[in-house]
């Protein structure tokens, strides 16, 4: 496990504080569909495959995950799909992109404080996200990460979708933000991939509820990934393929309030992702009981069985779904 001590304390210290306005976008005037497929800088599945030389750079997209945001674009192509709570109870998505790149990701939204925390594993990773509240802007110039909302982003990287109402319109180009995504950079997260251990117990189906959402995982034998549906409905992208992971992992942690709400005057919840607790590790027909430990918001996250000994995931996409014990 790598550490970044070089990086400022005092600079780290404020993006802790920070958090971003929840339905807060860039206006443009920009409408064209998105296009499906990857586009570019293939290294490799997670914890497998050539990277591009040690290190490297992520690619973070904060993607709406309401009802009306369904289908998005691009989610097939992260490498891992954190799930997150947000107000009223509902869930918003982070999709972290190093392997592939598609040529469109979105409905791009606004990002948490929660989200600062949990991108400081990655050595400066660039931010997609939808905009901020003006006096977020110098906290988020101070993060240890390149942030690109519309305004700071080349002209042609967003563009909204006239199919769709806003705020569930805005999409990104990858491509147009120049983020070079390396497989490597996925080495700092702290997981480790590898046969399936010993033990376990046989399992095909896990529901995880949040207050207002609904995340559930059946495994499909043949196809060896987990199926996807979120809120009762089968998870597809929007050129129709159907959503799945090789891992899911189920991370209990402490989810409380922040100091920060949206317009509507709701708390925005904060999702602790340093510390340590339980999970529940999902892989090829089996589940998992594990421990996950993360030393300090420079450190990757370390999962392994009871008895100490590191628990690797299945080489594919990796959803970890923040839930609360």
């Amino acid at each position: 496990m790598r550490r970044r001590g070089m990086r400022t304390r005092a600079g780290l210290a404020a993006v802790v504080l920070a958090a971003l306005a929840v339905g807060c976008t860039v206006e443009s005037d920009r409408k064209e569909p998105p296009s499906g497929g990857p586009v570019g800088t293939p290294g490799g599945a997670p914890g497998g495959g050539p990277g591009s030389g040690p290190g490297g750079t992520a690619l973070a997209v904060k993607i709406d995950n309401v009802p009306q945001a369904r289908p998005q674009t691009g989610l097939d192509a992260a490498d891992v799909v954190y799930v997150e709570q947000v107000e009223a109870g509902l869930s918003r998505l982070m999709g972290v992109y190093a392997s592939r790149v598609p040529s469109a990701v979105g409905p791009v939204r606004s990002a948490r404080e929660t989200d600062l925390e949990l991108l400081r594993q990655f050595d400066t990773p660039v931010l997609a996200f939808s905009g901020a509240q003006s006096k977020l802007l110098p906290l988020i110039a101070g993060a240890p990460l390149r942030a690109l909302p519309p305004e700071k982003a080349p002209e042609d990287a967003y563009y909204r979708e006239d199919t769709r109402k806003a705020p569930h319109d805005l999409f990104v180009r990858p491509a147009a933000l120049k983020a070079a995504p390396r497989a490597s950079a996925l080495e700092s997260t702290g997981f480790r991939f590898g046969p399936r251990p010993a033990g376990g117990t046989p399992e095909t189906h896990r529901t995880i509820s949040f207050p207002s959402a609904r995340f559930t995982f059946d495994w499909v034998e043949y196809e060896g990934r987990w199926r996807i549906a979120m809120d009762g409905e089968r998870a597809r992208t929007s050129d129709g393929k159907e959503l799945a992971a090789s891992t899911v992992v189920v991370q209990y942690t402490k989810v409380r309030q922040s100091h920060f709400h949206d317009r509507s005057g709701n708390v925005s919840p904060f999702t602790e992702t340093v510390g340590e607790g339980g999970a529940r590790v999902l892989r090829d027909g089996h589940a998992y009981d594990a421990r996950w430990k993360r030393a300090s918001t420079e450190d990757g996250t370390l999962f392994t069985t009871p008895d100490g000994k590191p628990l690797p995931f299945a080489k594919g996409q990796v959803w970890v779904v923040y839930a609360q014990p």
